[in-house]
């Protein structure tokens, strides 16, 4: 018998019992392990199992999601993965910026040189846990900003930090030739030289407005909000002949759903509970690079 899905998991305390969990969650998903392969490092551990589908029709990939959602555990995490998109030999990674590829919500960062990080911090966390509109939230912390020198955005850039395995998730990726993309409801004053940097091949984020050296507090053009970023990826997609079925989407944020959805596998980087209850996966660990694994890179 065969199946169609893998089962990936990973975690720092990835123990025997948790897999004997995995593993009966599993079967009662009507699929059990017929293979395992260890993996991972000195930070987190990694086991991919290939299944075997107890009937002769392939697994249900909700199904099957379902149940090893309820029996999760603390400490790790597994994803159903469709064995299509890990054997697909050119994929496409798009990845939401702030909180995601940088460990930092860059908002926030210009908000404290004008005074307002906490005020500004406070608006964030109600947009990315979807209780405001993106693009009015925006909008209004943008404007907190108006009269910062352009200097600010060269210190703010100064002070952003990539999320721990990020460098080596895209240098993998871009090795092995798949795509790489970012789409931002940050700032492409500040995404731009991280871009160049890592050799992106597809960005895109706000543009702050500056006039005579001084923000304005707008930004230019239409905001990047959670439907853009579900456009971008089918675009993107489009535009490098990968179909759908082989992308792979992370973000953290509600702005992040509308992509994370569209993708062949949508995963929650250290998200908000909303977002990681509608992900098809969830990494709840600060390496990035997991998703490495998950993708079979």
């Amino acid at each position: 018998m065969t199946s169609n899905l893998t089962a990936v998991s990973y975690g720092v305390h990835l123990s025997p019992e948790s897999l004997v969990g995995l593993r009966k969650a599993l079967a009662d998903a009507g699929v059990e392990v017929s293979s395992e392969s260890q993996g991972g490092d000195q930070r987190f551990s990694v086991m991919t199992s290939g299944l075997a589908a107890g009937t002769e029709s392939l697994a249900d990939l909700a199904t099957v999601r379902r149940h090893v959602a309820a029996a999760a555990s603390t400490g790790f995490d597994t994803a159903i993965v469709p064995e299509g998109l890990r054997q697909a030999p050119r994929k496409l990674l798009i990845m939401d910026v702030d909180s995601t590829l940088i460990q930092q919500e860059v908002i926030e960062l210009l908000a404290a040189h004008a005074g307002k990080r906490e005020e500004v911090a406070a608006v964030t966390e109600a947009a990315m846990r979807g209780e405001l509109d993106f693009a009015q939230s925006l909008h209004a912390r943008v404007a907190v900003l108006a009269g910062l020198p352009v200097d600010v955005v060269e210190s703010v850039r100064k002070e952003v930090r990539l999320s721990l395995g990020a460098a080596e998730l895209v240098a993998a990726f871009k090795e092995a030739g798949h795509v790489v993309a970012v789409v931002s409801g940050g700032f492409n004053q500040i995404l731009r030289p991280i871009a160049m940097e890592l050799g992106l091949d597809h960005w895109i984020a706000n543009e702050l407005e500056i006039v005579d050296g001084v923000l304005t507090g707008k930004v230019l053009g239409a905001v990047i909000d959670r439907a853009a970023k579900e456009k971008y990826l089918r675009e993107w997609a489009a535009a490098e002949s990968i179909s759908l079925e082989h992308t792979i989407a992370v973000g953290d944020g509600a702005n992040d759903l509308d992509m994370l959805s569209a993708a062949g596998i949508g995963i929650a980087f250290n998200a908000k509970p909303a977002v990681r209850a509608a992900a098809d996966a969830a990494i709840n660990m600060p390496y990035l690079d997991a998703v490495r694994h998950i993708a079979n890179v």
